[in-house]
C-alpha cells in the first residue's frame, strides 16, 4: 500500500488552522505530521481537519510550546511517545498504519545560537536528544 506523507513545523496549529486546511485541501497528503503545535491535544482543531477527511489523529500536546501531531486519512493507532533527553517536552509521537508502517513524528530541539554545550544549555539538550534518538533506533 502506498501513501503520501507531508511534514510541517506549524508553529501553532490553532493560529494556523486555516493554512493547515488549505494544505490539506490543495495537496491532500494521506498523512500530515505537524511539529511545534503549541497546544494541548484536546484543543487541536480536529473538527476542521475531520471535515476534510482527516478523521484520525495521534498527538502529544503541550500548552504554549512544543507538541506534535499526526493527522491521517488512514486509520492510525498510537504506538509510542518517547521523552528523549528527559526534557519533559511533547516532542515525539509514533503511530502505526493498518499496513504495519510506523510513522514517527519528531520536533527536535533547535539548540540555540551558540553551538557549544558549555556555553549554551539548549545546545547540549539538542545533542542529548539526537544521541538518545539515534541509540533508541539501533
Amino acid at each position: 500500500m502506498s501513501f503520501t506523507l507531508a511534514t510541517w513545523n506549524i508553529n501553532s496549529v490553532r493560529l494556523r488552522e486555516p493554512i493547515v486546511c488549505k494544505l490539506l485541501q490543495e495537496e491532500a497528503p494521506d498523512v500530515l505530521c505537524l511539529q511545534e503545535c503549541k497546544s494541548p491535544v484536546e484543543l487541536i482543531p480536529t473538527e476542521a481537519f475531520a471535515a476534510l477527511g482527516y478523521t484520525h489523529m495521534v498527538a502529544r500536546g503541550q500548552k504554549g510550546y512544543n507538541g506534535v501531531a499526526i493527522l491521517s486519512k488512514l486509520p492510525i493507532k498510537e504506538v509510542g511517545a518517547e521523552d528523549f533527553a528527559q526534557l519533559g517536552h511533547a516532542r515525539h509521537i509514533a503511530g502505526q498504519l493498518e499496513n504495519g508502517v510506523i510513522v514517527h513524528n519528531f520536533y527536535v530541539p533547535a539548540g540555540g545560537d551558540v553551538p557549544d554545550r558549555e556555553k549554551n544549555e539548549k545546545f547540549g539538550q539538542k545533542l542529548d536528544y539526537l544521541t538518545e534518538m539515534r541509540d533508541w533506533f539501533k
